[in-house]
């Protein structure tokens, strides 16, 4: 058995799908073939040339990494540039790249509950949730004798899809009455005479981009001349989906235990771990962003936790946040804060290939964080 390289994209997006990107995010698959066999993977944050090489070098069919190669203002990827280099590398080596970025700092679980793990963070939620998908609730009317074929209609048409379970509806009884007036050809009754009529009440939850789809399908099995139906939009609900996450600590722990834990639990950089409040202070509850997170320093205090652990925190801002009143704050270097998300992925793809003969999936061991030197 071999796994083309489409199916482990199909493995990915389903894990971190690419409609959880950012606007301005390019994710997805940036070289390669799809339908090229993979069986050699391997995991980084950046598509840096060491990267490359060890990719290269241990015979990787695939480099999956969290950091965009091309994102903005790209119009040349020649060899003659740093980055077309990379790929016209990667292209020669038989070697695809592939990107996973807002999309898996958006998952549930992604980029930040592979941190919240390192530290020993339980999650409770994201912390900027996204909207819940939008919904409608159909409501139909409908004949006993002509309810089933109505129901398949509307699953047809791609109702009653929740979550992973798929032909979702609640049917009940009742008597339906109308008067068809003249120029009228019901399908049941006379014209002038009022009708009363067994009737099924129908609901089913539909994705609202489906709405025609699902209303031509409803009219199209329906046996009424006039169906009688309705189109509720249901409350965004909050999502799992979303950046960052909020967590518990299983003990309390000072500010100081804590950073101390952080230092741990996450790859040595020369940045290291900084943090900025009282060392005293207790930490129970703890918002996480992997990545640069300052724009979320407003997030975190207005969910009320006592510590935000993120990346490239700034001095202004950091400060304002303090002298409003804002958690206390630990701050990482970015390439160590989504380092966990490799393990993470590779988890991903081994829980689905990982029965296939020849199947590895390695994390990079290069540390693609820029700075060389601390204090």
């Amino acid at each position: 058995m071999t796994v083309a390289l489409s199916e482990v994209i199909s493995a990915l997006e389903e894990a971190y799908p690419p409609a959880l990107a950012h606007g301005w995010d390019s994710v997805g698959l940036v070289c390669g073939d799809p339908t090229e066999p993979v069986e050699k993977v391997m995991v980084a944050v950046d598509a840096t040339a060491a990267v490359v090489d060890e990719a290269l070098a241990a015979g990787a069919q695939l480099l999956l990494v969290h950091h965009p190669l091309l994102l903005r203002s790209v119009d040349t990827v020649g060899a003659h540039t740093p980055k077309g280099a990379l790929l016209h590398r990667l292209i020669r080596g038989g070697c695809a790249l592939y990107t996973a970025h807002t999309n898996a700092d958006s998952a549930d679980p992604g980029v930040s509950d592979a941190l919240a793990e390192a530290v020993g963070v339980t999650v409770t939620g994201p912390l900027d949730p996204s909207a819940s998908e939008p919904l409608d609730k159909w409501v139909v009317t409908v004949p006993q004798s002509a309810s089933a074929a109505v129901r398949d209609a509307l699953f047809a048409a791609g109702a009653g899809q929740v979550g992973d379970y798929s032909c979702c509806s609640w049917t009940v009884a009742g008597t339906g009455q109308f008067l068809p007036g003249d120029g009228a050809t019901p399908a049941i009754g006379t014209v002038g005479a009022v009708e009363e009529v067994v009737e099924d009440r129908i609901e089913v939850v539909a994705r609202r981009p489906l709405r025609s789809r699902v209303l031509a399908a409803l009219r199209d099995a329906h046996p009424y001349e006039e169906p009688a139906f309705d189109v509720l939009e249901l409350a965004d609900t909050g999502s799992a989906l979303g950046i960052g996450r909020i967590g518990v600590l299983d003990t309390p722990l000072t500010l100081r235990e804590f950073t101390d834990r952080v230092r741990r639990g996450l790859p040595e950089t020369a940045w290291g771990v900084r943090a900025a409040g009282d060392p005293d202070t207790v930490v129970r509850t703890v918002a996480l962003c992997g990545g640069s997170g300052d724009s979320y320093l407003g997030t975190a205090r207005a969910r009320g936790v006592d510590a935000y652990l993120t990346a490239d925190l700034r001095h202004h801002p950091a400060d304002e946040h303090l002298r409003g009143g804002g958690p206390v704050l630990i701050d990482v270097a970015h390439w160590a804060s989504e380092q966990p998300w490799c393990a993470q992925a590779k988890g991903v793809l081994d829980a689905r290939f990982g029965d296939v003969d020849g199947w590895s999936v390695t994390v990079s061991e290069v540390r693609t964080d820029p700075w060389t030197l601390g204090g």
